[in-house]
């Protein structure tokens, strides 16, 4: 009764069909209209990218540029000789439109030198002073005794107030320093905001730190830069060893899976027990040191991590962290212990598959190429819409004029109809953006180009997700091996993939990149509510991303299996999802046996691997080996290619891994197949290994035995 209430609930068994041979040949083409709905997006795509390239400049990031788009500094322009910046009124750069659009909503032109006193156009006017004032002028600003101030500040044509001002990144921002912990400009702590009014150092602050943002990134992105051109040499040695490391890694699971298994545990708790042993002498060393009691919340964030090195708070927050890793391995280590013993079974089988379809291996390059190109087109356009913003200028200050609101050009204004029409108007800027229908539907575009992104890099990984299925379920399928295997396994996969099913590795890699967008939108929002005091609202938005964060870990698990149907049978992928759910509810307990110990045990191959390549890295660029003491080259930040070199190291290792790990899922669900569709008779023989069967089917018992005592 048990058991016909499960087939009932998670479909019927495969029944034996003796003309099964593993991936079907004779398919057709699965989930058409995905696939002609995902090739008109990225049609769409490349036409947004056409767009983007015509309209956007990406030199606005790197050099100043005035209102009216000229960059300052550069040869052969009329603003060769005025390499700065100067913004009239700095106040206003205290925006979030500024990180998006690169620019301050206020008036911006092109000087020689930032002004060097505190001047206003009030006091100046009139005066010897207003010679030196007028430089920080529009270019075609003519004076004339009979306008008023006003007027030329209704106009825009010169700033309210000069402030002393200190030239960074080729832009003019406020002398500002602190006195005894008080903020000032020169000696005061108020300024004359030129329209009669004092106002606080502070709102300078603001501003100048909303316009800094950038800047500061731009500076730390050159030391990196700088950092990355002495040590890229090294930077490319650390990766080939990783590299190296990993493959014979993988080579040898190919021939000793158990013992490389078991040699991986232990050389993982050692490499963590030497991190926590390093982490103490470290602390224990600077005791008594001056400045190593500091608190990291009283030293706040800094760009040079060297700083964080010289706290005792630091290595004691490392060996905490370290400990509790060490006793959560050696924990799961104890309890998993028979489980690990079917894993390393498994494992084995995944060597012998592996070992027969070696090209596979090489499968991670092609992936990675794939995402290099994806990761490149959607930061090349992102920058590109993100710089397609305009200078606009309407005519302003004359209510009875009918042209009032309109568009204008300031450099032909004053000859044109609407000013001889309007003498009292004026051409002043009004913001940053557009009046076209393209820039009203920039942030569309820019909510268009990340969705994207997500589609396209989630259609690679299933792409090599079924390629890598397929070649493995060739392997598994075959009697007798590798006599019934195809002659090119993989590509064999790759080919079937791309000819048939790319609508379903579409759909597949579509409902993921939904979720995935729906959570940027979700920590956008997230964002925006931190200054709020909702508590219900924050709730409410905690709740929703663990929701959709969970969502999106069980969809790229159904994802993963229902693509191993598909490269086995060729149905669709909704059939392929229901049919692959079933069967692992179907098998549920040899489920449990295997549930992620497999991965837990590629994690520590990784860590491994990673751990290895990271403290020769860090000891290397630490100058803390003698023997090449004098080889490691001088750094800005020696945690730059520290970083790169581990993060490289980790990539390098799940390329490889990630082999391995689709192969153990692939063989499982063909295992899970094998035993519903034979019973190991001479009629109906077992494709499976008998090594395999043996400690699969004695280990699942098991787990079955004890589920029932426990109930």
């Amino acid at each position: 009764m048990e058991e016909d209430r499960k087939e009932a609930a998670y479909g019927t068994p495969q029944k034996y069909d003796p003309t099964f041979k593993g991936p079907i040949y004779n398919r057709g083409c699965t989930d058409v209209i995905c696939c002609v709905l995902f090739f008109l997006a990225i049609v769409g795509y490349v036409a947004v990218g056409l767009i983007a390239w015509t309209h956007g400049d990406p030199r606005k990031v790197i050099y100043p540029t005035d209102s009216r788009g000229e960059f300052c500094g550069q040869k052969g322009t009329k603003n060769a000789n005025k390499p700065f910046l100067f913004y009239f009124n700095i106040v206003k750069c205290a925006s979030p439109l500024v990180l998006l659009e690169f620019q301050c909503p206020t008036p911006q032109i092109c000087v020689e030198k930032c002004p060097d006193r505190y001047l206003t156009l009030l006091n100046a006017r009139n005066t010897p002073e207003f010679a030196y004032y007028k430089q920080f002028c529009v270019p075609d600003f003519q004076s004339d005794k009979k306008q008023s101030v006003a007027e030329v500040l209704r106009d825009g044509q010169c700033p309210a107030v000069l402030i002393p001002s200190k030239p960074l990144a080729q832009r003019c921002f406020p002398a500002i320093h602190a006195h005894k912990g008080v903020i000032m400009v020169g000696n005061a702590t108020t300024y004359e905001d030129g329209h009669g009014s004092r106002k606080n150092i502070t709102e300078l602050v603001e501003g100048a730190k909303q316009a800094n943002g950038i800047l500061e990134a731009r500076q730390l992105a050159m030391r990196i830069f700088e950092d990355y051109t002495v040590s890229w040499y090294w930077i490319v040695i650390g990766l080939v060893i990783a590299m190296a490391l990993s493959l014979l890694f993988i080579i040898l699971l190919r021939f000793l899976a158990g013992i490389m298994v078991w040699v991986m545990i232990v050389m993982v708790i050692l490499v963590l027990g030497y991190g926590i042993f390093h982490c103490y002498m470290e602390y224990a060393r600077l005791r008594g040191e001056a400045g190593s009691d500091i608190s990291l919340v009283d030293l706040g964030f800094q760009t040079d991590f060297r700083v964080y090195l010289h706290l005792r708070q630091t290595w004691m927050a490392f060996m905490i962290i370290l400990s509790i890793l060490e006793v959560i391995i050696i924990l799961l280590l104890i309890f998993l212990r028979k489980r690990i013993l079917i894993a390393i079974a498994l494992i084995k089988e995944a060597s012998r598959a592996v070992g027969y379809v070696m090209c596979s291996m090489l499968y991670p390059l092609v992936t990675f190429f794939l995402l290099c190109l994806c990761i490149a087109y959607w930061a090349s356009t992102a920058v590109f819409l993100s710089t397609s913003n305009e200078a606009v200028y309407k005519i302003l200050d004359d209510p009875s004029c009918s042209f009032t609101g309109k568009t204008c050009n300031p450099e032909t204004f004053f000859n044109s109809t609407e000013s001889r029409s309007c003498p009292k108007a004026s051409c002043q800027f009004a913001f940053y953006g557009g009046e076209s229908g393209y820039h009203r539907a920039l942030l569309g575009l820019q909510i268009f180009n990340v969705f994207m992104f997500f589609w396209l890099a989630n259609f690679v990984l299933a792409l090599g997700q079924v390629t890598l299925a397929g070649a493995f379920a060739s392997y598994y399928w075959a009697l007798r091996k590798p006599d019934d295997m195809p002659a090119f396994p993989l590509f064999s996969a790759f080919g079937r993939a791309l000819r048939y099913h790319t609508g379903s590795l579409a759909f597949g890699s579509l409902i993921l990149a939904i979720v995935q967008i729906i959570r940027v939108i979700l920590e956008y929002l997230d964002q925006r509510l931190k200054a709020a005091e909702n508590k219900f609202a924050k709730f409410l938005m905690t709740c929703l991303k663990c929701c959709f964060w969970c969502l999106e870990k069980f969809i790229k698990f159904l994802n993963r299996n229902a693509y191993i149907m598909i490269a086995i049978y060729g149905t669709n992928f909704c059939t392929s999802a229901r049919n692959a759910f079933f069967l692992l509810m179907r098998n549920i307990i040899r489920v449990a046996v295997l549930d992620k110990v497999t991965d837990f045990l590629f994690l520590l191959g990784k860590l491994l691997i990673v751990g290895s390549v990271g403290i020769l890295a860090f000891f290397f660029f630490t100058h803390r080996i003698r023997i090449v003491q004098d080889t490691a080259p001088p750094l800005n930040y020696y945690w730059v290619p520290i970083l790169t070199v581990i993060v490289g190291s980790y990539l390098i290792a799940h390329g490889f891994f990630s082999v391995y790990g689709m192969c153990v899922d692939t063989l499982f669900l063909c295992f899970c197949e094998d035993l519903e569709r034979n019973d190991g008779s001479q009629e109906r023989p077992y494709f499976m290994s008998p090594e395999l069967r043996d400690i699969l089917l004695k280990g699942s018992a098991e787990e079955g035995k004890r589920a029932e005592v426990e109930e």
